[in-house]
Formats: C-alpha cells, sequence, structure tokens
C-alpha cells in the first residue's frame, strides 16, 4: 500500500463531488451532521483556517470493487464512474458541496433531531468589520430564505432572492465558489462589493485541504483497516488526552511524590472526591475542562480593556490553549462547584445519573456557581438558577452544538440571577414548550421526559403504598422508578394505542411494591387491592394519588381518554410554573378549560404547583 499527501483548493472539491469523480463506498454509512456544525465549517472556511484532512482511495483496483454512490445531495447519472472514493471526509465534503454550490440548501436537523433545510448567508458588513466577528456574520436561514416568528405568522428577514440579499447585505455562500460576480456588480454599495470580494471571495479561491491518498495498490484488508480506524476505533485523542500530554512535565508543577504532573491522576483525585455524590458519575473529564475554559476565558475578558476583548468560550480549540496554570487556579473552586451542583439536582429530585435531564447542562451550572459563589443560595438568585435550569430542560436545549450556548450562559446567567440586569438569558428566552409534546415524551432518551419526572417528585409525590415522601433516601428504599397509570396490558386489552400508553401522561414515579401491586389490572380494581393491603380510606388514597397528578374520580372509572385529557393540562400547568412561560396548547383545546376547572376543583393541581413554587 502506497499514499501520497497532495493539497487540493476546495474549488477543486467542490468539482469532483458535483460530477462524480469523487464519491462514496458503498459501505459508508450516511450523511448526518447538523445545522449548527454546518456553519461553523463555513465560519472555517472563511477565516481560512484548516479543517483537517480528507482520506481517498484511487479506483481501478484490482482487489477493491466497492460499489460508488454520490455523495447526498448530489445527482448523478446511473454508471458515473468515479476517480477516488472518499473513506474519510464525508460529513464535512457533504457539508460544502451541498452549501457553497447548486441552490445552496442542505438537507440537515436542529440540535433535536428534526429534518430541515437551511441555508447559508453572511453579511458583508459585520465580517468586514471584524475578523472575530466572522462567526457573527455567517447566519443560517430556512430553506426558502425566509426567517419567521409567531409561529411562523410573521416575516423577521426575507432573503428569499438575490435582490433581497444585497438590499440587506447579505452575501449567499452557494455563490462563492459560483457566479459570484453578477451578484456583487449589481451591489449599490460597490465599495462594500469591492472589500467584501477582496477579503473573503478571493482568498477562498485558493483555500486548500490537505488529502490522504491510497493508491491502486492497496488491498481490500487494508481499506477496511484503514477505514475502521478512522470511523470507528481510531478515533482522534480528545482534548483531555492531549492536554494530558501537554501538562506533563510542565515546569515548576509537581504531584505530591515529586513526579511530573500528571492530569489523568488529578481527575481520578477528582472523582475520588465527588464519590459521595452518584450524580457526578455522568460529569466526564472533558466537561470538566469545558468548565475550566469557561472561567478562563471569561476571566481574561473581563480584564481587557480593549474594544474587542477575547470571547467567552467553551470551545475545544480554546479548550486546548488552557495552560497547567489556568487548570490549577480553576481546579479546586469547581471541585466544589460541582458538588454544590449535585446538591442543586438533589433539591430538583434528581437523585443518579440515570435521571439526569442533560448532564452536560452541569458544565455551566458548575462555573455559573463559581461565578456566584455562596450568592448562588440566596432565595430569589436559586429561583431563578432553577427557571433557567427548567428552561434548558424542558425547551429541550443541550442536546448539541451547546458550546455556544455554555459561553452565552456563562456570560448572561449570573447577572440575571442576582437581579443586576433585566436581559434574559439566551436559554430563558429560546425555552418553549408545546402540549403535544407530551404525547411523544415515552422514554427516558428525552430530557423533557426526566424532568418532568423530577418535577412531580418535586411537587411532594408520595408513594401509593405507604404514604412515604418519595425523597433521596426513599428513592432508593423503595427501588422508585418511572411506571405506567393505566397499565400497559390493560391499554392493548382496551385498544389504547402506543401514543397515549406510553406518553410520559400515562406515567409516574412509583415504588417496585406499588408497581408490583397496580399488576396488569384496571385501575378500579388494582385501587381496591391498595386500599385493602394499605389500610386506608378511597379519600386518603385519592389525595396521595393527587400528589402525582393523577386525577382519581377518572382513574376510578377506568376512563383513559378523560383521564389523559386531565393530566395532560394539569402537566402544560406544571412546566409552566417551572419555566415561567406559557404552554402552547396545540390538541384538544376545547376540552382544557373543563378539565382544569375540574381537576382544580379538587385542589390538586394548585397544591403541587405550591409546592414547586
Amino acid at each position: 500500500m502506497g499514499f501520497l499527501t497532495p493539497m487540493y483548493e476546495l474549488g477543486e472539491y467542490l468539482e469532483w463531488t458535483r460530477s462524480g469523480e469523487i464519491q462514496l463506498p458503498d459501505f459508508q454509512r450516511g450523511y448526518k451532521w447538523e445545522d449548527e456544525r454546518i456553519r461553523q465549517l463555513l465560519v472555517t472556511v472563511l477565516r481560512g483556517h484548516p479543517l483537517g484532512a480528507v482520506m481517498l482511495l484511487k479506483t481501478g483496483n484490482s482487489q477493491v470493487r466497492f460499489k460508488p454512490r454520490p455523495l447526498e445531495g448530489v445527482d448523478l447519472a446511473p454508471g458515473t464512474a468515479a476517480k477516488f472514493l472518499l473513506l474519510d471526509g464525508q460529513q464535512r465534503l457533504t457539508s460544502l458541496t451541498q452549501a457553497l454550490s447548486g441552490d445552496g440548501v442542505v438537507a440537515t436537523k436542529d440540535s433535536r433531531g428534526k429534518l430541515f433545510n437551511r441555508r447559508y448567508l453572511v453579511h458583508m458588513e459585520t465580517a468586514l468589520s471584524d475578523q472575530n466577528r466572522v462567526d457573527e456574520a455567517v447566519v443560517s436561514i430556512p430553506g426558502d430564505g425566509v426567517i419567521r416568528t409567531h409561529f411562523n405568522k410573521e416575516v423577521v428577514l426575507d432573503l428569499s432572492d438575490h435582490d433581497k440579499q444585497r438590499q440587506q447585505g447579505y452575501f449567499p455562500l452557494n455563490l462563492l465558489y459560483g457566479d459570484y460576480m453578477s451578484w456583487i456588480l449589481e451591489l449599490d454599495d460597490r465599495t462594500l462589493g469591492t472589500e467584501f470580494h477582496k477579503q473573503f471571495i478571493k482568498p477562498a479561491a485558493t483555500y486548500d485541504i490537505p488529502a490522504i491518498v491510497l493508491d491502486e495498490n492497496t488491498d481490500k484488508a487494508a481499506v477496511a483497516t484503514v477505514f475502521e480506524k478512522v470511523n470507528i476505533g481510531g478515533l482522534p485523542l480528545n482534548v483531555f488526552e492531549l492536554l494530558t500530554a501537554v501538562f506533563a512535565g510542565d515546569a515548576g508543577y509537581y504531584d505530591r511524590t515529586g513526579a511530573d504532573f500528571r492530569l489523568n491522576d488529578d481527575w481520578k483525585e477528582t472523582q475520588l472526591k465527588w464519590s459521595s455524590y452518584p450524580v457526578l458519575a455522568a460529569v466526564e473529564n472533558t466537561d470538566f475542562l469545558q468548565a475550566v475554559t469557561m472561567l478562563t476565558t471569561r476571566k481574561r475578558h473581563l480584564a481587557d480593556t480593549s474594544d474587542r476583548p477575547p470571547a467567552i468560550s467553551a470551545k475545544r480549540e480554546d479548550v486546548l490553549k488552557l495552560t497547567l496554570e489556568d487548570y490549577l487556579e480553576w481546579r479546586g473552586p469547581l471541585r466544589e462547584a460541582f458538588v454544590w451542583a449535585a446538591t442543586f439536582l438533589a433539591d430538583r429530585h434528581i437523585f443518579a445519573p440515570r435521571d439526569i435531564p442533560y448532564p452536560k447542562q452541569l458544565v455551566p451550572l458548575a462555573a455559573i456557581r463559581v461565578v456566584l459563589g455562596k450568592d448562588a443560595d440566596l432565595i430569589g438568585v436559586r429561583e431563578r438558577l432553577a427557571r433557567w435550569y427548567w428552561c434548558g430542560v424542558l425547551g429541550e436545549l443541550y442536546g448539541s452544538a451547546i458550546e455556544t450556548r455554555f459561553a452565552r450562559d456563562i456570560e448572561m446567567v449570573p447577572a440575571w440571577a442576582l437581579g443586576a440586569t433585566e436581559v434574559v438569558p439566551r436559554t430563558v428566552q429560546d425555552a418553549s414548550f408545546t402540549e403535544s409534546r407530551l404525547h411523544s415524551l415515552r422514554t427516558r432518551n428525552a430530557a423533557a421526559y426526566k424532568g418532568l419526572a423530577a418535577l412531580i417528585l418535586g411537587g411532594g409525590a408520595r408513594d401509593w403504598m405507604e404514604d412515604k415522601a418519595l425523597d433521596k433516601v426513599q428513592y432508593v428504599d423503595l427501588a422508585v422508578d418511572i411506571h405506567h397509570i393505566f397499565p400497559q396490558k390493560w391499554c392493548n386489552d382496551n385498544g389504547i394505542d402506543d401514543e397515549h400508553r406510553e406518553s410520559i401522561v400515562n406515567k409516574t414515579t412509583i415504588s417496585a411494591r406499588t408497581n408490583r401491586t397496580i399488576g396488569g389490572s384496571a385501575p378500579s380494581t388494582y385501587l381496591a387491592v391498595i386500599e385493602n393491603r394499605a389500610q386506608i380510606e378511597a379519600e386518603k388514597l385519592d389525595q396521595i394519588l393527587g400528589t402525582h397528578l393523577v386525577p382519581a374520580d377518572r382513574l376510578r372509572e377506568d376512563d383513559f381518554d378523560g383521564y389523559f385529557r386531565q393530566r395532560r393540562e394539569a402537566l402544560c400547568r406544571l412546566v409552566e410554573s417551572a419555566i415561567g412561560k406559557p404552554v402552547q396548547r396545540d390538541i384538544d383545546e376545547g376540552y382544557a378549560e373543563e378539565d382544569s376547572a375540574s381537576f382544580e376543583a379538587e385542589g390538586l393541581v394548585e397544591d403541587t404547583l405550591s409546592e414547586i413554587e
């Protein structure tokens, strides 16, 4: 096996992917990059920063006969021959091909996995004002070119055609390697067009991407091994491993034995200090480094008196810039802050790693605690922190591409929590919840599913058999877990579909003993069994059910539909209390007022909400 390491211009790669000279081997996985990663890739190109090598295999090999297929979004005539097969770099080249050529519309997804089409433009004046503002200048907009708000009813910005783009000063990036000159020449502000061409379009023409090209003598076994290494097992060193190497032997710093400082050993010591807090097992070493990076960059940001201070960041590139001195400065405060975060979760009835909606949200939470110090425990401050936390969880905002959100959190939340500013943090602004989301929350894979379960516990939910508060101790002793209220067997026997049967609306947190008592029986049957075994009156059991926002009268009548509507409304109101915003009602609107009033008459909703507040 031989290989070459040539440099090719990005424009050449685009020509090859569109013509089919570069295609994928048939065993490659599908394209799956999300919107923010694509946008950041384009920022990298415009800044002229390197984005890493791609790996190509020359075709014409008698031993390697993989069936080629075009990159996603590229239409080729059947039988189009490939010159190279792309072994590594599929996500990057597919993103660049779709965004920088053709109509520029990229089929991607948001942080929650929702599929949609996007296109990318750059605000020329912003990009030209400061090299550090290129990230801000590159925007992602809907595929039709129109940004809307208020449930797509109000147009905020229309960039659907070239004239409107020129009027607003946004250059469409699909023309970067296309007919950009016609677009530029029709600008009213010729100076703006000339400067943008000089600083961005012209340099892009010579933007190089290195390639590793395996020659035609490479056998199939070697190709399989290489592909496995670059796509599955042989992942690049993560930032923790890289910093372990960088910090080792750093002059002047030694461990207690006198040996060179070892970041990995120090992390083990951190984990030992956290051993009494089970939820902190969800915190990874790279999470800790991100928190250090946010505090380090924040300190530099505040100390810089220039017009353009360095940005607060949690990005990988800035993690790699950490010095051992930076790490040691924040290690102690962060160790304590993560312990504080564990108690914060416990106060929200989140006791085990599997119950944490977003382990990554602990990164900004701990960093915010360091900034606030003991003020984080003041009543008003803690209430606002709780609102920010639930906005992130129920708004499902920490699923992916979260480094930018981290930076905004550490920048905006502390002052807002202290009441020093009325500027609401972006996480609180961005959070939203719709009634229909309750139907699709069915497993622990969803952060909001776990968040709602914790909110119900936090509202004072008690065990149905023993009337014990499901606090940290009882949670373990009673083997508490999330179970069905109308049992699966009963639902199947009575024609209840999966959407309603598995929804969080039909589930709550109960003990293992209570769940065994429920079995597969109808609610009217198992409630009588619980009353007999627990030796309590029906009225007492109904009160306990109310602590779970369960309408007992509907349960006793085996009225699943009435139960479902009524409890769904109660959960909507629970969410509203947590995030401080109205929940959009989009299902069975005619029932909401009637069911809410009926449920409220028993005092169940208000009692639970008062516990949360």
